[in-house]
Parts: C-alpha cells; structure tokens; sequence
C-alpha cells in the first residue's frame, strides 16, 4: 500500500460530483488524490512548491481511488469515520473539512450530536451512530496523537451556542473557524460564567479577527 507521497502540486480543480482533487507529480509521474478543502486551500495560499501527502487507498471493482491527507492524524481519523457502518468516503471528507480534526474529535468524544450534525449529508441518527461506534475508540486514540479535547461541560449554554454560530455564519466564518473560537473562549472560566450573548459574539469576533 501507498503510505505517502512527496512531491509537487500540479493542480488543484474541483470535478463534476464537487470533488476537490489534486494533481501531484512524483518522479515525472502524475497522480490523483482526492483532498479534504483545507489541504487544497493550504496548497492555494500558501504557493507550496514540494508537499507531502498521507495516502488512503480504495480499491473497487472497476478503479482504485487515492485519498489525501495533510498528516497522518487526519488520516487515521478518516479510516475511523469509514470503519463506521453507512459511513462512505465522501461523508468521511465531509465531516473532516466541516469541523477539522480537533473539533471533529471532541464532538465524537462529547458525544455532541449538534455539531456532527453541521455537515452536510449527516443527519441525527448518522451522527448518534458515529458516537457510539467511535467515542471509546477516538478517547484512546486521540491521546495517542496528542489531540486536545476539552471537557463537554466547559461551553456555554445550547442558547448562546446556537445564537453564535448564527450571528457567526451570517457573517461568512465557516463551521470550523466558529467552533476552534467557542473552543478557544471556552477555557476562560469567566467567559463560561458569562451569559450575556452579545459578549460571546464580540469575542468570538475578536478572536477571529486577530
């Protein structure tokens, strides 16, 4: 099997199902790999000349598809979501690029069916099924790789989460940049004691904004 590739991003397109695949040329020789959104933008902004990509391989009857992550934590957390029953490939990416690693990870573990239920394609009794398939799993596994997660009790009341992340998402801050800022104001014990909403916004967008 493929473990990783090393070399350089030819091109980054989007096909016709949506699909973000890049093209990495490796010893003059081009391969396909389907990306979460995130490496794509990295590779973007970033104008990376050399990369190396963590690879999952699907074979199926009639082709074999390359899948690629930016390390190998991402990728591993990916062969966990697809080990799921009714999870495929695509919701497997989708989760990924909807929440990141660290927020995708705590939501498992916590057990928060609202916010695996952000994705697109994820409904509730999808998102219950991850967490009960991976919870044990993903609670020993993310100490293993060092992945941070939070207690469920330290985040502000459903209300308030539900009034950022509106006020947040009118404002053009994707799911992710929203839950790394309530994550992050979060471990502030006064911010928690404070139940003013309009606090809450302000600081997330300060937060952001830096």
């Amino acid at each position: 099997m493929i473990s990783y590739l090393k070399g350089i991003p030819i091109e980054v397109t989007k096909n016709t199902n949506n699909r973000v695949i890049l093209v990495l040329e490796v010893n003059e020789i081009g391969y396909e790999l389907q990306i979460p959104s995130k490496l794509a933008r990295e590779i973007s902004q970033e104008k990376l000349e050399n990369i190396q990509v963590f690879t999952h391989v699907q074979i199926k009857e009639d082709q074999q598809i390359l899948y690629g992550f930016s390390t190998t934590a991402e990728r591993e957390l990916f062969r966990q979501l697809i080990s799921v029953s009714g999870i495929g490939a695509q919701s497997g990416i989708a989760l990924i690029d909807t929440l990141g690693l660290e927020e995708l990870v705590q939501a498992i573990v916590t057990g928060n069916i609202r916010i695996l239920s952000q994705t697109p394609g994820i409904g509730k009794k999808t998102a219950e099924r991850i967490a009960l398939e991976l919870r044990t799993k993903l609670s020993q596994w993310r100490k293993m790789v060092g992945v941070t997660v939070t207690s469920s009790a330290a985040m502000p009341s459903l209300d308030i989460l539900e009034d950022i992340e509106m006020t947040l998402l009118a404002l053009g801050y994707t799911n992710e940049e929203i839950n790394k800022a309530i994550s992050t104001l979060s471990q502030d014990n006064l911010m928690l004691k404070n139940t003013n909403t309009e606090e809450w916004i302000k600081e997330a967008i300060a937060w952001l904004s830096q």
